[in-house]
């Protein structure tokens, strides 16, 4: 047995040691046993502890490493070399991509708070005149702000999102657009205060434009955050309503059919459910939505991969026109 949990990787955080604990001191069936640990099982225990504390400095070394690198002040390098300039771009981006790594660990993200690498991260790199530099710093943000609270508010209260939502919405470089989206989500989805954030900045205006930008992450990644916010939040579908968000979403529709139109269906059976006015709106004979539905269920039917599109489809034209007609059936025929 000692050679077999010899063998095993130790884990890499608190939480890990901690259930490694939980695990040393029980059976493996029914409750921990009365007797005390065997001494075999304490030292094994101990290393594990050792092992990832050891990791851990490491890698804080590694996080402060990066941040020397990302801290050199543009007046401090060797101006007019251009040779010298890429260099020190290809640095800073692998910089960003060793802390976007060590990031995914929630432990790290916070250590990279405390040590000021957000603060740099915002303030600086999110306006870098460098476009691989600004949305590797928005992938920063949104490798810290996932799951973490404390890190979220931290972000907030630097005024990260108005920079973000910026980005996304008029950044010249299509991957900065995008980056700057995921980030956005990971700081709004299930937190309040960023959703607050994000729609005191007219957030919502920004998905409906991203919806129709001509690039197609931008689209689909806006779309699903506005079907997830509509879900999740279903009080701000009023509010949407009023933006004219209707008309903007069968306009997308219209669009060359996209797998993202899924997304944009969804968004419209929440704006119709339980809010009169989106009925009304996708009622609105000048809109032709009856007509668009048929034939977008028509053009879905048989295709095993856009059932979940249909689905949408056909709920929607259910709740706004009543379903299918005999009309439809003659013209599936």
């Amino acid at each position: 047995m000692a050679g077999e949990q010899r063998g095993r990787r130790y884990p890499q955080n608190l939480q890990g040691v901690l259930q490694l604990a939980v695990e040393a001191g029980s059976g493996a069936e029914g409750p921990a046993p009365i007797q005390p640990m065997s001494e075999e099982r304490k030292e094994w225990l101990r290393e594990a502890l050792a092992d990832m504390c050891k990791g851990q400095m490491d890698e804080v070394q590694q996080m402060k490493k990066c941040l020397a690198v990302l801290s050199v002040e543009e007046s401090d390098e060797r101006e007019g070399v251009e040779e010298r300039e890429e260099d020190d771009e290809d640095e800073r981006e692998s910089a960003f991509e060793v802390l976007s790594e060590l990031c995914e660990n929630l432990d790290n993200a916070r250590d990279l708070m405390t040590l000021g690498g957000l603060d740099l991260c915002v303030l600086r790199y999110l306006c870098h005149v460098q476009s691989g530099l600004r949305w590797r710093a928005a992938e920063l943000v949104a490798s810290c702000a996932q799951n973490m609270p404390q890190v979220q508010v931290h972000l907030l209260n630097l005024g990260v999102l108005p920079k973000l939502l910026h980005l996304t919405d008029s950044d010249s470089n299509p991957t900065v657009r995008v980056k700057a989206l995921y980030a956005i989500s990971c700081l709004v989805r299930e937190m309040e205060a960023g959703l607050q954030a994000f729609l005191s900045n007219d957030g919502f205006s920004v998905l409906m434009r991203g919806m129709q930008s001509e690039n197609e992450k931008l689209r689909t990644k806006s779309a699903f955050l506005l079907l997830n916010l509509l879900t999740s939040h279903p009080e701000q579908k009023d509010a949407v309503v009023s933006m004219g968000m209707v008309q903007q979403l069968v306009s997308v529709l219209r669009t060359p059919h996209s797998a993202f139109h899924e997304h944009v269906l969804g968004a419209l059976n929440c704006l119709v459910q339980d809010c009169p006015q989106g009925l009304a709106d996708c009622r609105d004979p000048s809109l032709g939505l009856e007509d668009l539905l048929r034939q977008r269920a028509r053009e879905l039917r048989g295709k095993e991969e856009s059932q979940e599109e249909l689905d949408f489809c056909e709920q929607l034209r259910t709740m706004c026109f009543g379903g299918q007609t005999s009309d439809d059936n003659g013209m599936d025929r």
